[in-house]
């Protein structure tokens, strides 16, 4: 059989294309994998180059292991010496090989993020530096930026004082792995890049060696990486980048899809090939993903087809809360495995951020059904999460020498491990546990746990009384877990799923009949078990139960950012609200666009939007909540822009389309039922009395200038009081009621 055979003809064109530099525009589902591959056996079987003149890179080991198991199917050659991988492996395997001329011991080793986080605690120990102010994982980031962009600390930019301070550090880190002789995996790629503008001779051998580059994923690539690219081809270079900027959706992590159109100019692609014809989805599915597409403005333009029919309508639910969409889910699931036969894992539930994953959770728990989290951990299970239990569960049993060592010196405290050592040899000694033992304790080792179980004491004091929600609110605040958190620059998650363990522990008292005047420390009559004992036992018992088994069918439940590359038979996108999605930090914001100009920010959740369209082979479901809760307070949202996008001849609303969320069932909700709602962060519940209100929450209003949008939120009074409103593209604004000057929609 012929390498060429079973091409269409795109990609028959691309993988026969002579050599110059081209662009291969490839489409969700459009055999980009097979075109790669077949490209680079097609060269090599008709002599054009050698197996050792070929460099493909790929993001992934994964994806680089298959490509090299698809070449060795296809033809009978040894491809370990063939330079096929991610950035970083090629990059290790260049500096292995010149470690000398990159100034590196032979034997240099890589450190890992958990590596890197250790070097610069130890550096932050010789120095005497407050990691409080210069938190480790925040030098971290700043460092890994700045290599990305090929600065080092001489170059970087610093304009204040705080920044001035993390340059210095940088460059005090840099002196120490040097002087240690490690590299992290930003310096992997530019102690290569400069170690190729360096070397005139080693640069010129591999721009002669590499007569061919692939690049898979081209849309991800940052500016170090797209720059190294540039340099190791030289300037008769030939790259072949297959990519596709409407799935560019890691611009947080430094990918630039800019570097697409850049590679067009820099490069002077005279091919530009596109893969549309889709293997994966039906056409009612393709059909949403291309008009939803077409609406952002900065993208090179293709559009999906197939020859599979148009398949089943994409089915859309309006939801009257969060719970009852999922409860939409598990029903429609039920029916998917009993009555379709279709296995569990070729269903997929995806959501915008990780903590949209508990009440779905709590849902498939209490329904019996198996499921995984993929790429990432159960709500439960989650670090962050299990640091505020262990607080939670020091306050119902202080003796729990278990979630005592969790926490005790976390968020960090002065508290060292031999002080944790000496106090664990005590309590063996007496026979106590470790909370009782700290008086024992003497020096400043017993001052600073004196402080741990004063903490303790005080929330179990302040916290008497309040009810579940409240009490949990509390404690992830005055723990100090929430600052901490927030103060990391990569803990936007973990902050949201803290306040998802609030609205648990809400809708865990509603389920229960713990209301919210009765206090989590109290005991119920029945149970004999307090609300936070209850609420505790539960939180074990979930994350102890329903992990599937290896092997077993499991419902896979994931981000859309987790589900890029992956495909299923139905996908279920959840949460589709404004400013859930697309996230409120996108709305009203730009990006640079890479030609001078800039785009929306929104762009990108768009691009999101469409990865996880594209995801579902033949059914897909939208669904989304007039309320949802949200950092303990209920909040009323209006559904996503992207639903509007949608073309309505693909969809099949399984309820009524409204114009818009109106008041839905808010007067009919009792004053006690607002007055009991908490706030989160304040840890105090607040009340707002319905004679303030002249619009109650859930209301449907009209603006002069920003239109119509849905109100979530009051606070202040008399002439003072601000209105919270969503208006949907506009974003949430906060007016002045006596000036707002709104009308009832």
């Amino acid at each position: 059989m012929s390498l060429l055979d079973n091409l269409n003809p795109e990609q028959l064109a691309a993988v026969t294309l002579p050599r110059e530099s081209a662009l291969i525009l490839a489409g969700a589902g459009s055999g980009k994998t097979k075109v790669l591959t077949a490209r680079i056996a097609w060269l090599i079987q008709t002599g054009q180059v050698g197996p050792g003149g070929v460099l493909a890179v790929t993001f992934t080991n994964k994806a680089a292991k298959e490509m090299l198991h698809r070449i060795s199917s296809m033809l009978p050659i040894n491809t370990r010496s063939m330079w096929v991988g991610t950035f970083h492996g090629l990059c290790n395997r260049m500096l292995r090989a010149h470690w000398r001329e990159a100034g590196l011991p032979q034997a240099f080793q890589i450190l890992d993020m958990q590596d890197q986080l250790s070097a610069i605690k130890r550096m932050y120990k010789v120095l005497n530096i407050d990691a409080e102010k210069f938190q480790p994982k925040q030098l971290a980031y700043f460092i890994g930026s700045a290599k990305e962009q090929g600065l080092r600390p001489k170059d970087v930019d610093a304009f204040d004082e705080y920044h001035r301070m993390m340059v210095r550090l940088y460059e005090a880190y840099e002196a120490q792995c040097q002087r240690e002789g490690v590299v992290d995996f930003a310096e992997l790629l530019l102690r290569s890049f400069e170690l190729l503008g360096a070397n005139a001779a080693l640069r010129e051998h591999y721009q002669q060696r590499f007569r061919y580059i692939l690049v898979d994923e081209f849309q991800d690539t940052n500016t170090l990486q797209y720059q190294w690219l540039k340099r190791l081809s030289g300037p008769q270079g030939c790259i072949f980048a297959v990519g596709d900027d409407d799935q560019s959706i890691y611009a947080f992590r430094g990918a630039r899809v800019a570097n697409m159109s850049q590679f067009e100019r820099d490069f002077d692609v005279q091919n530009r090939i596109k893969l549309e014809q889709n293997y994966r989805s039906v056409g009612n599915v393709l059909k949403a993903a291309n008009v939803l597409i077409a609406n952002n403005k900065a993208r090179l333009g293709k559009d999906l087809w197939t020859d599979a029919g148009e398949g089943e309508p994409i089915r859309v639910y309006e939801a009257i809360s969060d719970q009852d969409e999922a409860g939409f889910i598990i029903d429609r699931i039920k029916k998917l495995t009993t009555e379709e036969g279709m296995s569990r894992s070729d269903i997929a539930i995806l959501y915008r951020s990780n903590a949209q994953s508990r009440v779905v959770e709590q849902a498939l728990f209490n329904a019996g059904i198996p499921y995984r989290v993929y790429g990432g951990l159960r709500f439960f299970e989650r670090a962050e999460i299990k640091h505020a239990l262990a607080y939670l569960r020091l306050l119902d049993n202080a003796d729990d020498d278990n979630s005592f060592s969790r926490v005790v010196n976390f968020p960090t405290r002065g508290i060292g491990a031999r002080s944790i050592e000496q106090l664990q040899d005590l309590a063996t000694q007496q026979g106590i546990s470790l909370y009782r033992a700290i008086p024992l304790m003497d020096g400043r080792a017993q001052a600073s746990l004196q402080k741990f179980a004063q903490l303790i004491e005080r929330l179990r004091f302040e916290t008497r009384g309040l009810g579940l929600a409240e009490l949990v609110d509390k404690v992830v605040v005055e723990s100090g877990l929430l600052q901490h958190f927030e103060a990391d620059k990569d803990g936007e998650d973990r902050v949201e799923n803290l306040k998802e363990l609030v609205n648990a522990a809400a809708s865990f008292a509603v389920a229960e009949g713990y209301f919210q005047d009765t206090a989590a420390t109290e005991m119920d009559a029945e149970k004999l078990i307090t609300p936070l004992a209850d609420f505790l036992s539960h939180a074990s018992l979930e994350a102890g139960d329903n992990a599937a088994a290896a092997g077993e069918q499991a419902v896979q439940l994931m981000t859309a950012h987790a589900a890029k590359g992956l495909e299923f038979h139905c996908v279920f996108v959840t949460g589709l609200e404004e400013g859930l999605f697309p996230h409120e930090n996108s709305v009203g914001n730009t990006i640079e666009a890479g030609d001078g100009t800039s785009v929306e920010a929104v762009e990108e959740e768009r691009r999101l939007m469409y990865v996880a369209i594209t995801r579902a082979r033949e059914q897909l479901f939208l669904s989304y909540a007039q309320q949802r809760m949200l950092h303990g307070q209920i909040r009323y949202h209006l559904r996503s822009r992207f639903l509007d996008e949608l073309p309505e001849d693909v969809l099949k609303w399984l309820t009524p389309k409204r114009a818009h969320i109106a008041s839905s069932g808010w007067d009919a909700l009792d004053a006690k039922s607002w007055n009991n709602t908490a706030s989160f962060g304040g840890g105090k519940a607040y009340t707002q009395k319905a004679a303030n209100r002249p619009y109650p929450i859930g209301t449907g209003v009209e603006h002069a200038k920003f239109g119509q949008g849905v109100v979530v939120a009051y606070e202040g009074e008399g002439d003072d009081q601000r209105i919270q409103i969503n208006f949907g593209r506009q974003g949430m604004k906060w007016l002045m009621l006596s000036l707002a000057k709104l009308s009832r929609v």
